[in-house]
């Protein structure tokens, strides 16, 4: 299983394909643009590495030796491994194009293909995992600090948002009117919220009128 390796601040691009002259050629691209890049010859070499915990992504051949990229890929996905692809190969067509991108991948380049092409995909690609990075570090955050709530706190945040009013929170907790404002009061705080409508805004993001 791929897990993530804290410490390391630099973007990283790995790159996944079982030839060594196209893992040396790309790896002494990234480098001369100053990119760190980390080569693996196959599926197995890759799962048994860390990701760093900082913007990266994958370069990946479609045809590999004993696994195909495409389904390698969708595996990923399904593994939640959040990682912009972008997939390379010498033997596309349109319809693997197609299935390519509707997988999510960044971009699709036949080999051969103009260098400055591939680092414009993954210019796109690690501004893509920037960004996830950074959205992931703000739900962290909330969960964070709807963790601190007390268990009255959290019940009186889910009410809240719910369209229920003071009184109605009262009434369904059997508390004071007074101490449900003191709950409301200390919520508030703990999460940051400025407003309702923030609040309201988090508990979108937290998934509790789901839960």
């Amino acid at each position: 299983m791929i897990k993530s390796m804290p410490g390391v601040k630099q973007p990283i691009v790995y790159i996944l394909d079982d030839d060594p002259a196209v893992r040396d050629s790309l790896s002494s691209l990234l480098r001369s643009v100053g990119l760190q890049a980390s080569v693996f010859a196959s599926v197995t070499e890759f799962q048994q590495t860390s990701l760093a915990a900082v913007p990266s992504c994958l370069i990946l051949d479609v045809r590999l030796q004993f696994a195909n990229g495409l389904d390698f890929h969708r595996q990923l996905v399904a593994e939640g491994i959040d990682l912009p692809v972008i997939f390379i190969t010498g033997h596309g067509d349109i319809p693997m194009t197609v299935k390519a991108m509707k997988s999510g991948a960044v971009d699709f380049l036949a080999k051969p293909f103009r260098e400055q092409d591939l680092l414009d995909a993954i210019a796109l690609a690690l501004q893509k995992a920037e960004q996830r990075l950074a959205a992931s570090s703000v739900s962290d955050a909330l969960r964070n600090c709807f963790a601190s709530l007390t268990n009255r706190e959290q019940q009186v945040m889910r009410m809240a948002v719910s369209g229920l009013l003071n009184k109605q929170i009262a009434d369904q907790l059997n508390l004071s009117l007074i101490t449900v404002k003191i709950h409301r009061g200390n919520m508030m705080k703990k999460m940051q919220a400025r407003n309702f409508a923030e609040l309201v805004r988090m508990a979108e993001q937290l998934s509790l009128n789901k839960a």
